[in-house]
């Protein structure tokens, strides 16, 4: 199982459809996700430990680096599958890597 964590400024309403988007789209490749929906100020290291892809709705300043791939995305929230294909295709080859 594949964690993704989903961020947002309100982790509300954006990083639940990032979250919808990514387990809906992987699943339908083939790859058994789940994703959390949270709000950027309540990320910690710690908590970052349990996830592997970390996917913020934009390139966001944490206070530390990330020791997991970070992918954005934002272009996900447009539904329009030209832009947020190369988000889920980021997010393949980062799974693929982990194997």
């Amino acid at each position: 199982m594949i964690k993704i964590l989903a961020a947002c400024g309100a982790g509300v309403n954006s990083s639940h459809q990032i979250k919808d988007a990514l387990e809906t789209e992987m699943g339908n490749r083939g790859y058994e996700v789940t994703a959390d929906a949270v709000m950027v100020k309540d990320i910690t290291e710690e908590m970052m430990a349990h996830y592997d892809i970390f996917t913020p709705i934009a390139a966001t300043d944490l206070g530390f680096d990330p020791k997991i791939p970070v992918i954005d995305a934002g272009p996900i929230l447009y539904r329009m599958p030209a832009m947020a294909e190369p988000v889920y295709d980021q997010v393949e080859e980062a799974i693929k890597a982990m194997k």
